[in-house]
């Protein structure tokens, strides 16, 4: 077992192999549809997912981690005497955390931290990559701890939907809702802060919101020369991988990722969802 165990859930929508480049260990979020509990990314990939949207009569809901499954996590951690930082997204979006502290109280001896990203996707995996790596180096457990927290003030994501149908169904959009009921033609450009789905701007078609990201993110990320980025896709694989040479092409970026966004968060932002996670390290 590594010195530190490091653990996130399926809405950081980190890639497999750096899963096990890291040694992290990631809890399911819970998928409800059409009379199954689907474990998030362990009983329905996301191609299954979305190709099984396409045709569906009832949508999925969504539901946290689960408590019995962080005391499952935590228990062989906790035997070997190793300690724990679970990095999970924002209590905003998910009673995730919540499942984690209380997962945590059957352990009271064990030294356990639980961190709230305030945010999802692979801004919250540039958290826990930064962390995993602090560990490689064999950084102490409060080092590691504290590189996550300040990771935390450098991450966000800017995102466009096809529609806010989903997110307004699925109850996370947050102050986005005023732009419910706008022109269909108008894309809408979000991002998440204070742990929230908020609305940036409202751009005409598509292809000139996932412009108009580049530039928000530009002057987000100015100033910094060491930045990562992951372009993030809702079954978009192709205008994902466009966005990603656009934005390798424009900032150099130190590392890049392309990431699938999985069920549960599918669920929340629908097929066709295109984003932009940064990591800018000061």
């Amino acid at each position: 077992m590594p010195e530190i165990a490091i653990i996130t859930d399926t809405t950081s929508n980190i890639p497999e192999e750096y899963v096990k480049q890291y040694h992290l260990e990631v809890i399911p979020q819970v998928l409800i549809w059409e009379g199954e509990t689907l474990y998030d990314e362990v009983d329905i990939t996301a191609e299954e997912f979305y190709k099984r949207l396409q045709t569906a009569d009832e949508m999925p809901t969504t539901s946290q981690a689960t408590i019995a499954g962080f005391q499952e996590l935590f228990e062989p951690h906790v035997k070997q005497g190793t300690p724990i930082l679970a990095i999970l997204i924002s209590t905003e979006l998910s009673g995730t955390v919540q499942s984690a502290i209380q997962a945590k109280k059957y352990f009271p001896d064990a030294r356990i931290e639980i961190i709230d990203s305030r945010s999802v996707a692979m801004a919250l995996g540039f958290q826990v990559f930064a962390a995993a790596r602090a560990a490689e180096q064999g950084r102490s457990f409060d080092e590691v701890v504290q590189v996550a927290r300040t990771v935390g003030e450098q991450i966000g994501v800017i995102f466009v939907v096809d529609t806010l149908e989903y997110l307004h169904r699925g109850g996370r959009i947050g102050g986005a809702s005023r732009l419910l009921g706008t022109a269909l033609a108008l894309k809408p450009l979000l991002h998440v802060q204070d742990g929230r789905v908020e609305p940036l701007e409202k751009v005409r078609t598509k292809a000139k919101a996932i412009l108009r990201m580049l530039d928000l993110i530009d002057e987000r990320i100015k100033g910094s020369e060491n930045v990562h980025l992951a372009a993030m896709h809702a079954a978009s694989p192709d205008e994902a991988a466009e966005l990603l040479a656009k934005a390798k092409e424009r900032f150099q970026p130190t590392q890049t990722f392309l990431s699938v966004v999985g069920p549960v968060i599918g669920t929340h932002v629908g097929p066709g969802t295109v984003g932009l996670a940064y990591y800018k390290v000061d």
